[in-house]
């Protein structure tokens, strides 16, 4: 990174998938984003933004959401202005869970999933979750805050077998150090 690169500043992470086939319960995923304290980056988030929730000061915004995947194109998009982000906040880890209020589901039992991350039109990480099958929740992305205030971006999908509420008390451990 040169000195002028202020590091990661807005990103939009899209997820997509195809509804279940008729006469199936619906498949519904959900994104999920974390912020963690410079305090304490690998302990409990700060808060968590999710479909019924949105961050206190606006800086992250689930745009769209969706119950069955019936959208068309991304089914669920969520914007993290991690550039407006307050300085206490060191962490954001972004994950998506799959709901099991119709019936148990994993990745493998999700129809055409995507999952797409990018900066303005710089496409940052593309997925299809086929890594983590058997997992009923993954985490996505992780932005991390340098020694300068920029933000710095570490893809991957980890998978977890966690329930939706559990799943968010653990999100926050991966990449521990």
């Amino acid at each position: 990174m040169n000195g002028l690169s202020k590091g990661i500043q807005k990103v939009e992470v899209s997820l997509r998938w195809d509804p279940s086939p008729a006469g199936e319960p619906a498949t519904d995923l959900d994104l999920v984003a974390a912020t963690y304290a410079a305090g304490d980056p690998y302990g409990d988030p700060v808060y968590v933004v999710h479909f019924d929730s949105r961050s206190p000061d606006g800086t992250i915004t689930l745009n769209r959401d969706s119950t069955d995947g019936r959208g068309f194109g991304w089914d669920e998009v969520m914007t993290l202005e991690l550039n407006r982000l307050d300085g206490r906040y060191a962490r954001v880890v972004v994950g998506v869970v799959i709901q099991q209020r119709t019936a148990p589901r994993t990745f493998v039992g999700v129809r055409g999933p995507g999952l797409r991350i990018r900066e303005g039109y710089t496409v940052l990480f593309e997925d299809d979750f086929g890594g983590v099958l058997g997992a009923t929740a993954a985490t996505v992305a992780e932005f991390t805050r340098d020694g300068s205030g920029g933000w710095q971006f570490r893809p991957g999908v980890h998978g977890f077998e966690e329930d939706p509420a559990e799943f968010t008390r653990a999100m926050g451990q991966v990449h521990q150090p």
